[in-house]
């Protein structure tokens, strides 16, 4: 299968968003601080030019809601239209990102440091993977309660799963990429300690 050609992701995900319900521009990004932004995010600065183009192409039609004490506000709905091309966007297979990580990175340079630094990043690593396990867990108690009935729940569970997996999976490789530095912690020690000895002629030198 060829790859799909790249396109404006940013613009399908508030499609996607604004087919739950309609929407204002501050709505969008509250729902996607409180549902996708752990692996999906929009600022402010890309939603209100998407919101504008949406609706200028028909994909979206907006209307002025009066507000009390306020300004108005615009609200933003899916048209048939953008229904359409949403889910002509959601059968296209998902592009491959390409994925940088930082502890990766000082993890393959680590020969030229100490081990103790190396434990320390994922000591570090495991730690935040725990955190953020725990809040991923916390917010399905949450979606099972409020969303009980709802038919997204399904597919919102699908998301946070994949969130809980990795998680545990990293958690796996943290304890196995800790014994495999200890292991070689204690090589390095041994044959610190050889050549120590080498030098000295055999003997322990003790300061007095």
């Amino acid at each position: 299968m060829t790859a799909p050609p790249r396109t404006n992701t940013s613009r399908h995900a508030i499609l996607g968003v604004l087919s739950l319900c309609p929407m204002s521009g501050y709505d969008v990004k509250k729902l996607i601080q409180r549902s996708i932004a752990h692996f999906w995010n929009e600022s402010y600065g890309q939603i209100y030019p998407i919101l504008n183009r949406l609706a200028a192409e028909g994909f979206a039609e907006r209307r002025r809601e009066k507000q009390t004490g306020k300004p108005d506000r615009y609200v933003y709905s899916l048209t048939a239209k953008g229904r359409q091309e949403l889910e002509r966007w959601l059968a296209v297979p998902a592009r491959q990102e390409p994925a940088r990580s930082e502890l990766l990175l000082k993890l393959f340079l680590g020969s030229a440091g100490r081990v103790a630094d190396s434990v320390a990043q994922i000591e570090h690593f495991r730690a935040r993977q725990r955190e953020v396990l725990a809040t991923y867990e916390d917010i399905e108690r949450q979606l099972r309660k409020e969303m009980a009935d709802h038919p997204q729940l399904p597919f919102s569970l699908l998301t946070l799963h994949y969130g809980q997996h990795r998680c545990r999976a990293m958690l796996d490789w943290c304890d196995e990429s800790l014994r495999a530095l200890a292991r070689l912690g204690a090589q390095r020690g041994r044959a610190r300690r050889r050549r120590g000895a080498a030098m000295t002629g055999g003997r322990t030198w003790t300061p007095r």
